[in-house]
């Protein structure tokens, strides 16, 4: 499975690609977008280091990694990213939108198109790890059809999830 262009009403998902990391660093530079997630923005070093891994991938055959930057549709510029982890027919999946496009739905659009073609490629259990005090990411987990599990990750994250429970 590797992830493919997706396009939404008001964004293209591109496939992440190691060049992307120059653009990134500015959408990822400010510090509020590490309130909830913690770490600090990245260095273009450190980002394009980061890149290089994601777009190489896990490396485990089990396991498979997809990774899109979000574009505005209107201009192409980048505004932020989704990824997912997927493990036979489940998927971790996060989304990211720099402060200066948070507010306008981009994330909710973005990840609803990335839960659709996980779909769309066997994936049943699709779940997300949600700070607890993190409402505008708990608002788009619960529009992309997730719903909390009322179970913490090792981190005090709630995992908001949909489909069958995995067999544990």
């Amino acid at each position: 499975m590797n992830p493919t262009p997706i396009e939404t009403e008001r964004t293209v998902l591109s496939p992440l690609r190691v060049s992307d990391a120059g653009e990134m660093v500015t959408v990822l530079g400010d510090v509020a977008l590490y309130e909830f997630t913690g770490g600090e923005p990245p260095t273009p070093e450190s980002l394009t280091d980061r890149y290089r891994r994601q777009t190489a991938g896990s490396g485990n055959a089990d396991e498979t990694w997809c990774n899109w930057v979000i574009r505005a549709d209107d201009d192409g510029r980048a505004v932020g990213f989704v990824q997912a982890t997927v493990v036979g027919d489940s998927a971790e999946v996060a989304w990211v939108v720099g402060v200066r496009d948070q507010g306008r739905g981009l994330a909710t659009e973005a990840a609803a198109a990335m839960c659709e073609w996980l779909t769309s490629h066997d994936v049943r259990r699709v779940e997300a790890h949600v700070h607890p005090r993190h409402v505008a990411s708990q608002a788009v987990a619960a529009r992309i059809g997730l719903v909390r599990t009322h179970e913490l990750d090792d981190e005090g994250e709630e995992i908001w999830a949909t489909g069958k429970p995995a067999d544990r």
